[in-house]
């Protein structure tokens, strides 16, 4: 059985990412969000609402680029 090479597709041919790359973006994500979640505990208890603003932002930012993430 022989490959035809007239038919085969490169990843960079049809757009698609590496699976070395797709885990990448679900990693930094995921560490984004817990980034915010542990920003966000830290100026609870300082009573800091600029930094809870700031680690809220974090983790919803990091929520949304891991659904995406997951969505490819």
């Amino acid at each position: 059985m022989e490959i035809d090479k007239e038919r085969i597709q490169t990843q960079e041919e049809t757009g698609e990412l590496a699976p070395m790359d797709q885990v990448e973006e679900r990693v930094d994500a995921e560490m984004k969000k817990l980034e915010g979640e542990a920003k966000k505990q830290v100026a609870d208890g300082l009573q800091n609402k600029e930094l809870a603003r700031e680690g809220e932002r974090l983790r919803k930012q990091g929520e949304q680029e891991l659904k995406e993430a997951k969505e490819r």
